[in-house]
C-alpha cells in the first residue's frame, strides 16, 4: 500500500456557537467580561470560568483587586497583560505579577489568598488588563497540597510564523513546535496569539480536546467565520483550529483541554464532585483548616 493511502486528512474545527460575555463586577468591584459560567453556559470541561479583566484605566489611588477569599478543588490561572498585582496566601506564600507574567495556582485541598494591585500600581494608577481562568481538577487531585507555578514574561516560550505575521505565547501545551514550561494535571492548551493583518495560523488540537477561542482585541476569522472583540467561539470536534486576521490586528486566547467528565458540584469558591464535599469545604474553611490570611 502506498504511503499516500495511509495519510489521514486533518479535519478543521468549525464554530459551534458564539458566546457573548456577561459584564459583571468581581472581587472588590473591578469589571470583567465573563463568557462562563453564566445561566446559558455553566462550564466548558475542563474549564470552569473565564474572566477577561478590563482593560480598565485606574487613576492614582483607585485600583482594586480581590481581597481575602478561599479556594478548593481546582486551579486558577492568572495571566496579566498590563498592570501589576500582588498576591499572598494563608500558607505564607506571596509574589508579584507584572505584565506578561503567569501564575498557575493549584488550590487543591484549599487555601485562602488575596490578589490586589501592587503598592506602586495603586499609587500611580494605570491600565489593568488580564485574565483569570479556572481549570477543574479530577477527583483524584482535588485534595493535593496547594502549590504554585509562577512564570515571568521572559520565561514564557514564544514562536513566530515564517512570514512574521503570527506570534504565539505558549502558556500551556504546544504550538509552532514550542512547548510550555508549565506542567498541567490534565492535558491543556493555553495559547495567546497576536495576528497581524493578512496573518493566518492553523494549529493542531487533538480531537479528544474541547476547544474555544476568546478574542482579546480586534476581530478575526475562526474557520472562516468572524469573531469580534470580547466574544468567545466554542468549537466543534476536529483536528485543527484556523485563525486569520484581515484588515486589523487581533489578539486571541486559544483554550483547549481533555474533558474530565466527572460530576461537578460548585458553590462560590469551591468546586468538588458532590454537594456533601461542598458542605465539608465550608466547614473546613470556617474552622480554620485552610489557614488564615493575616490582616
Amino acid at each position: 500500500m502506498q504511503a499516500s493511502a495511509l495519510q489521514t486528512t486533518l479535519r478543521e474545527r468549525r464554530m459551534k456557537r458564539i458566546v457573548p460575555p456577561l459584564t459583571t463586577l468581581e472581587g472588590g468591584g473591578f469589571p470583567v467580561r465573563r463568557p462562563f459560567p453564566t445561566a446559558d453556559l455553566s462550564h466548558f470541561d475542563p474549564f470552569l470560568l473565564l474572566d477577561h479583566l478590563g482593560p480598565v484605566e485606574w487613576a492614582p489611588g483607585e485600583a482594586i483587586g480581590a481581597p481575602s477569599h478561599p479556594h478548593r478543588g481546582f486551579e486558577t490561572v492568572t495571566y496579566l497583560l498590563s498592570g501589576a498585582m500582588q498576591h499572598r496566601d494563608s500558607f505564607g506564600n506571596s509574589g508579584r505579577l507584572n505584565a506578561g507574567d503567569v501564575q498557575w495556582m493549584t488550590a487543591g485541598s484549599g487555601l485562602i489568598h488575596s490578589e490586589l494591585p501592587s503598592a506602586e500600581f495603586l499609587r500611580d494608577g494605570g491600565t489593568m488588563h488580564g485574565f483569570q481562568v479556572w481549570v477543574n481538577l479530577p477527583a483524584s487531585a482535588k485534595s493535593i497540597a496547594p502549590h504554585y507555578q509562577e512564570i515571568p514574561a521572559a520565561g514564557i516560550p514564544e514562536a513566530t510564523s515564517a512570514d512574521g505575521k503570527v506570534k504565539v505565547r505558549v502558556i500551556a501545551g504546544k504550538a509552532m513546535e514550542r512547548e510550555a514550561v508549565i506542567a498541567t494535571r490534565t492535558p491543556i492548551m493555553f495559547l495567546h496569539y497576536i495576528v497581524q493583518p493578512g496573518g493566518q495560523s492553523s494549529e493542531i488540537v487533538a480531537p479528544e480536546y474541547n476547544a474555544l477561542v476568546h478574542v482579546i482585541s480586534g476581530e478575526l476569522l475562526v474557520a472562516g467565520e468572524r469573531v469580534r472583540d470580547g466574544e468567545t467561539a466554542l468549537l466543534d470536534a476536529g483536528d485543527t483550529v484556523r485563525l486569520a486576521a484581515e484588515q486589523t490586528p487581533a489578539q486571541v486566547l486559544l483554550l483547549a483541554g481533555v474533558p474530565i467528565g466527572e460530576p461537578i458540584a460548585r458553590y462560590g469558591p469551591f468546586v468538588m464532585n458532590t454537594q456533601q464535599e461542598i458542605v465539608q469545604a465550608f466547614r473546613d474553611y470556617q474552622s480554620g483548616k485552610m489557614g488564615a490570611l493575616p490582616a
